[in-house]
């Protein structure tokens, strides 16, 4: 059974608005995601929970020489990404887990985006970040992007996160804020960190935050 929560129907169909809505400068972080990795851009990129294919689509636009492999479980999110991504090459997508891909595969970077505040940690965190880390090479480069902080930190931002909202009303906004605390699993950065190294990554460097959201780069040891 997966331990990855699995997006259907409505909720996997209506992703992308959700996260233009809830994800301050989502589309800023996506556009320039490429950028950040262009010293790998003639290797192959994992792509992790790869969803209705956003940031596939954006390493495409940059540069059509990018090798990509999207892996997500959903196949209603898989199949929003091969219409996305029809008419590019170099692309493929994987409806599964990253334990789904051979062990013989190697990637000279990956990303791991909006993935990891849906798992407890309870080994399956840390499974996962293990299953990339067997399947990059020596040195190369993770990006994370993913809900974070400690009890304290986590209510500071999510108070601030509210006013960043647009176009939603009061009560499903309090309703949304209310199931970031209860339902998901975010880690501080500490417990990230550890994990990470655990993993066989080295120590994680945040490069980017709004709100409730932080970005990393840690590079295989």
């Amino acid at each position: 059974m997966s331990t990855i929560e699995i997006f259907e129907n409505d909720r996997a169909f209506g992703y992308d608005d959700f996260v233009h809505t809830w994800i301050p400068n989502y589309k800023f972080f996506i556009d320039n995601l490429p950028a950040l990795l262009s010293d790998q851009q003639n290797k192959p990129l994992l792509v992790v929970g790869c969803g209705t294919g956003n940031e596939m689509y954006a390493f495409k636009k940059y540069d059509q020489n990018w090798q990509l492999t999207g892996v997500d479980p959903s196949p209603d999110m898989i199949s929003q990404a091969q219409n996305k991504l029809r008419d590019r090459q170099a692309v493929q997508l994987v409806e599964g887990e990253v334990k789904d891909l051979p062990a013989t595969d190697r990637f000279g970077a990956a990303t791991l985006l909006l993935v990891l505040h849906f798992l407890k940690d309870d080994g399956t965190k840390l499974q996962l970040l293990r299953d990339i880390a067997e399947r990059m090479e020596p040195g190369s480069p993770l990006v994370l992007f993913d809900i974070f902080g400690g009890n304290e930190l986590l209510k500071h931002n999510l108070n601030l996160l509210q006013h960043f909202i647009n176009n939603v009303s009061e009560e499903d906004k309090q309703e949304r804020l209310k199931r970031i605390e209860s339902h998901l699993h975010p880690l501080s950065e500490d417990r990230l960190s550890a994990l990470l190294q655990q993993a066989g990554f080295q120590v994680p460097k945040r490069f980017y935050q709004t709100t409730i959201y932080g970005g990393w780069i840690a590079y295989r040891q």
